[in-house]
């Protein structure tokens, strides 16, 4: 249990310290490397294309993810405590957190990157947080190769070019070839490439048990759920200003048929 509770408090620390290094990358590698076309318009020059981009793209994943820590899912006072008063709790996707120290309705998994309980109040933030977190990495991994391909004068065209780039970097930084802040942008790409697909992934996952109605506790448990149409599944996570909140970060708070079919 300390364990859990140290991974609680170092996996958010890690991804607000590879928030940091990208954003700092960027601004102060990756914008002053774009040389502005002088044929380009004005207000649509590459690096200020590029900015806007990436700015969306965290601004929608760190404001998700700051929701998914305030939107905590909800909480059944009534059922802490001794697991005697646990087995009252009459909902099947309830579960008790033993991070958390309490139970929560509508239950899908803690996320330790977060250090909460992703539940109905927050699972639409939760995915959204993925799906962008994703897209901010990839875009900075293509950004940051652009940005090699530029200084070491390095050629990406065949397929295989990225995944020897490391052990080729690597050889080269020790001969001197390769200098210290190239060596660590080349493992950042790394590292964006790795964190992009796995948020990617577990994105995927989420939206798919959302369409079948299921949780991740429920799966786990092998509870059974009524079967019900996607739309109305995805309309109780996602709301029916899904649009809105797919482009600027939203409170949301659930619905109260998700409560009442827990009842």
């Amino acid at each position: 249990m300390l364990a859990l509770r140290l991974l609680n408090v170092v996996a958010p620390a890690y991804f607000l310290c590879i928030s940091l290094v990208t954003f700092v990358l960027q601004l102060f590698l990756f914008l002053p490397s774009m040389r502005e076309d002088p044929s380009a318009a004005r207000f649509f020059s590459p690096a200020l294309l590029h900015g806007a981009f990436f700015l969306f793209l965290s601004t929608n994943a760190l404001g998700n993810y700051v929701l998914v820590i305030q939107n905590s899912p909800d909480d059944l006072d009534a059922c802490q405590g001794t697991a005697a008063r646990r087995a009252l709790c009459p909902p099947p996707s309830a579960h008790f957190c033993r991070v958390c120290a309490r139970v929560t309705l509508r239950h899908d998994h803690h996320c330790f990157f977060t250090g909460n309980c992703i539940g109905s109040r927050n699972m639409r933030n939760f995915i959204l947080f993925c799906l962008y977190t994703s897209l901010a990495c990839l875009y900075s991994m293509v950004a940051g190769v652009a940005y090699i391909s530029a200084v070491l004068s390095i050629s990406f065209a065949h397929p295989l070019a990225f995944l020897t780039l490391l052990p080729t970097s690597i050889s080269q930084f020790f001969s001197g070839a390769v200098l210290g802040p190239e060596m660590f942008v080349i493992l950042m790409l790394y590292l964006w490439f790795a964190v992009g697909l796995a948020c990617a992934g577990f994105c995927c996952h989420q939206l798919l048990l959302i369409l079948r109605g299921q949780t991740r506790h429920q799966v786990r448990k092998g509870v059974a759920v009524k079967a019900r149409p996607w739309r109305k599944n995805l309309q109780e996570v996602f709301g029916k200003r899904w649009l809105l909140g797919l482009l600027v970060p939203m409170f949301n708070v659930g619905s109260e048929s998700c409560k009442q079919r827990d009842k």
